[in-house]
């Protein structure tokens, strides 16, 4: 689906309250179009709706107007440089940033992870980094949150109306 097309269905998710649709959507685009800061601003903004400041931080990793508490809470789950860079999604050299901040904020994190394993990483090649993401585990550390309560629940809710529909199928077929 070109990417005009699945923005809108992004936000026709968001209207109909389909939030982890919405958020898969836009990790794909993130991953077929890596460079696009507005795509990553997006997914931020659904990570808010979540209350997730640490990947809400991560999404805006990039932007000058980022969310000092999100940065911090990004950088505090992901502690290490290469759990960074990992975590960022970056393809390709830092020149395809759209501005200058978010260029510095890329050559920061690999130079960081450079200095610390001693030897030259690449965005593009994770076996690069691969050392400073040893023993590490990504799952999220902080504690729930009434909007990721909330999402769940929303969630449960539209799967178990879908489920009573397809019993009331079942039913009706055997009528």
């Amino acid at each position: 689906m070109p990417l005009r097309e699945t923005l809108a269905q992004v936000d026709a998710d968001l209207a109909a309250g389909r939030v982890p649709v919405a958020r898969q959507r836009l990790r794909g685009l993130i991953s077929s179009f890596p460079h696009d800061l507005t795509l990553r601003r997006r997914l931020a903004e659904v990570y808010q709706l979540y209350g997730d400041a640490a990947e809400a931080g991560r999404w805006m990793y990039l932007e000058e107007d980022r969310n000092d508490d999100e940065t911090a809470a990004f950088e505090a789950r992901y502690e290490s440089p290469g759990r960074r860079m990992k975590a960022l999604a970056w393809q390709g050299p830092e020149a395809k940033a759209a501005t200058a901040f978010a260029k510095e904020q890329l050559v920061a994190v690999r130079t960081a992870c450079a200095e610390g394993l001693g030897h030259p990483v690449d965005w593009d090649n994770p076996a690069s980094y691969q050392g400073d993401l040893e023993g590490e585990y990504e799952a999220p550390s902080e504690r729930w949150t009434v909007g990721g309560v909330l999402a769940g629940v929303g969630c449960l809710g539209a799967a178990l109306v879908f489920l009573a529909i397809w019993v009331n199928g079942l039913v009706a077929l055997f009528d």
